[in-house]
This record gives structure tokens, sequence and C-alpha cells, in this order.
């Protein structure tokens, strides 16, 4: 599985972990974001992540910023995205069950990197339920 992965200064300690975990699972990574501390711009690297995801580079992706805020939006941008912040693992489930979420994003400041790395398990194994929520998913580009 392919994985594109996008951060600003305030995701770079969680991007190396994440890293580090998918890559145990033989997860292709492709990295996106920055790899120090120095303050940067997070749409310079958020939207190389989304046009992955558009273009079938990568089957999903991450991406971390202060609040996860400013990333989501960012990626939400690329018609096919469906980016979801998500702060707890139900939320991600949800994302995945009901939203078909395509880009996972985390709010570093406000999540561990050990709740982090089980949000990922979830979205990586969460499957789309389809039925009732196609039909709504269907609507978001309109």
């Amino acid at each position: 599985m392919k994985v594109s992965i996008g951060n600003d200064h305030a995701g770079t300690q969680y991007k190396l972990k994440i890293v580090e975990y998918l890559e145990k699972k033989n997860f292709k990574i492709k990295n996106h974001g920055t790899n120090n501390e120095e303050s940067v711009d997070y749409p310079d690297f958020i939207h190389p992540v989304a046009e992955d995801v558009t273009s079938n580079k990568s089957d999903f992706g991450i991406i971390i910023c202060g609040s996860g805020n400013g990333a989501s939006m960012s990626a939400n941008k690329h018609k096919g995205v469906r980016s979801a912040l998500c702060w707890n693992n139900e939320i991600c489930k949800l994302a995945r069950e009901h939203n078909d979420a395509n880009i996972l994003s985390v709010p570093a400041r406000y999540v561990t990197i050990k709740e982090t790395l089980e949000m990922i398990e979830t979205f990586i194994e969460t499957p789309f339920e389809g039925g009732r929520h196609l039909r709504r998913v269907e609507k978001i580009n309109k």
C-alpha cells in the first residue's frame, strides 16, 4: 500500500514516528513534509499529498499540523479529497465508515503519538460501509 504524508513544523516528530511505523508494515511512503521544526507554511506540504491521492499515486494520505484544521482545509480544496480531522479513534472510524475519508488529518498539538498511531491503524483497517452513506459521499463534490 502507498501512503503520502505531509506535515508542517508542528508535525515533524509525529511524521517521523508515523513513517517508522508504516515502513515496519511494508507501506511505501511518499514524504512531502518538512523534516525539521523551522516554521513553514502548511499548504506547501499538504497540496502535494492531496494531489497524490486524487491522481491515485497513493492509496491514502496522512497530513499533520498543529490543530489539523489548516491542513484539512487545504487538502479539501482538491476535488475528490475527503480529509477528516480526527482527534480520537471513534471519529476516525466513522470518517472511514460513513464518509469514505481518504486523508487523515492529525492535530499534533492535541493528540499523543500513541493515539495517532492507533488512529492510523483504524484508518487503514476500516472499510467504507457504502449503502446509504454512498449517496451522501457522492454529493460532497457538487
